[in-house]
């Protein structure tokens, strides 16, 4: 009997099926965007048990087995690792048609070799054999990057970060993977909570050596950390926000914001848009001047259930998709840095699958011939990084725009076995062109067709991104 996860999984069609295996399947991988802890990879970190690699830290599990009647005790608790272990193998079966139920097994087949399903009958056995792997020299940190084929990863960096681990890493010569940060300045815009943001203002002082007691000082200490960030190897930024704030705004009144906030004062709701609205104009004109990709994912309602909250923290699966209204201040922001021709390279994602569109097309307003794909409406992003999801945002983007310029899919994952994530976006984009072959609406014609799949796979975020690659992945040419 066929398993589960076989070498054609989700490939219906033959031309599908070649696509796949003779263009996608063996390219190495570019995950421009993710939240991997880069002092586990500066240390090779090796994993004490498949619950800490895989389940710690995973709220897309901790939301399936909160719903499945599992105590907080096995998901985020004091639970053992068997424990936690057990416990999700006890809700796998229930996830039957979640997206969990293939990323699942298709991380135990690959870097496990595992074919089993995976429930409380076979749990026990999968523990132990996932276990001991972890122990051999190909199951660290480091290890499984080079077992996915990993190039670059770019993980998110807070500006005052020191960035130590990231030097530790750039040191280290023809690395087969190399990692960047990526300035992510999210915090500066978090005005709701002054004593949280007093805080972080005092902190990025110390890292730029600034005293910040203007509002022109807050510029020129987020200046400072991006030079130093861009002196680190970064060329990109990253922006998750409910929705871009572009409103009319001067200096002077930002300054009153700034001195209101510093005094320990929560602006009206107005005077923090303006003030917010000025910092990412000047945040975005920084990612210009530098030649650097601006990311901003947009539409997430975060931190929504208040007990949960207070008793586990931030990023512990209590945040959903947002209905904010995004293409009037989308269109104003990007706008105003295209009428001074200093719009960056950007990538739009959205997390509200009724967006989808108007992300599309906003993207095609502000492409201005300059390079290929200037303005990329991203790949689908959390809830949407999904089957339907995915189909659904290449359908968007073949529709709406280019979609042989598409720069393709990232991990967005805090975890080491995230990276068959990108081998279900390639099998989904290889099955996508299968079918409209077999319905006639591309050619049938191999060579033109593997092109785009290499293209949209690898070559093309190669292309946007500029980034020096790792050993895995220097010296690929696409198919002719």
């Amino acid at each position: 009997m066929k398993p589960f996860i076989h070498d054609d999984f989700l490939l219906e069609t033959d031309l599908a099926a070649e696509l796949y295996h003779d263009h996608a399947e063996k390219l190495p991988i570019i995950d421009y965007h993710c939240h991997l802890p880069v002092a586990q990879i500066a240390q090779d970190h090796r994993f004490r048990s498949i619950t800490e690699i895989w389940l710690e830290g995973d709220h897309y599990k901790w939301r399936a087995m909160r719903a499945n009647g599992v105590p907080e005790r096995f998901c985020t608790g004091d639970a053992s690792d068997w424990e936690k272990f057990e416990a999700w193998a006890r809700t796998v079966p229930f996830a039957l048609r979640n997206p969990l139920y293939h990323w699942t097994h298709m991380e135990l087949k690959h870097p496990f070799g595992i074919a089993e399903l995976l429930d409380a009958r076979t749990a026990r056995g999968i523990f132990d054999r996932c276990n001991e792997l972890l122990t051999q020299p190909g199951f660290s940190a480091q290890g499984l990057l080079q077992h996915f084929r990993v190039a670059v990863v770019c993980t998110t960096d807070d500006p005052i970060d020191s960035l130590a681990h990231h030097a530790t890493l750039a040191a280290q010569a023809d690395r087969e993977t190399r990692v960047y940060p990526t300035f992510r300045p999210d915090r500066v815009l978090a005005t709701g909570d002054p004593r949280a943001w007093n805080a972080w203002v005092d902190r990025l002082g110390e890292a730029a050596g600034l005293s910040v007691g203007t509002f022109a000082s807050l510029l020129e200490a987020l200046e400072a950390r991006h030079a130093f960030f861009h002196a680190a190897g970064c060329r990109a930024s990253d922006h998750g926000l409910e929705q871009i704030d572009a409103e009319p705004w001067t200096d002077g009144e930002a300054s009153k914001v700034f001195t209101r906030l510093r005094r320990g004062e929560t602006p009206e709701s107005g005077e923090a848009r303006g003030f917010r609205s000025a910092l990412l104009h000047r945040l975005a004109l920084l990612d210009h001047a530098r030649g650097w990709v601006q990311q901003f994912h947009l539409g997430a309602l975060r931190d929504n259930n208040t007990r949960l909250r207070l008793r586990l923290g931030a990023d512990s699966g209590l945040d959903s998709i947002g209905d904010f209204p995004q293409a009037r201040s989308l269109a104003r922001f990007l706008d105003r840095l295209d009428s001074t021709e200093q719009l960056a390279k950007t990538i739009l994602y959205n997390l509200n699958p009724a967006d989808n569109e108007v992300f599309a097309t906003m993207a095609g307003n502000f492409q201005d011939g300059t390079l290929p794909g200037k303005i990329q409406y991203g790949p689908a992003w959390w809830f949407l990084d999904q089957l339907d999801g995915m189909q659904a945002q290449m359908r968007a983007l073949s529709s709406m725009g280019l979609f042989s310029r598409f720069v393709g899919m990232v991990t967005d994952s805090r975890s080491f076995l995230s990276y068959p994530r990108h081998d279900y976006f390639r099998r989904l984009l290889c099955n996508l062109l299968g079918h409209d072959v077999r319905r006639g609406l591309v050619p049938h014609d191999s060579a033109m067709l593997g092109r785009l799949v290499e293209a949209i796979s690898f070559f093309n975020a190669r292309e946007y991104l500029g980034l020096e690659l790792g050993t895995l992945g220097r010296g690929l040419e696409p198919a002719k």
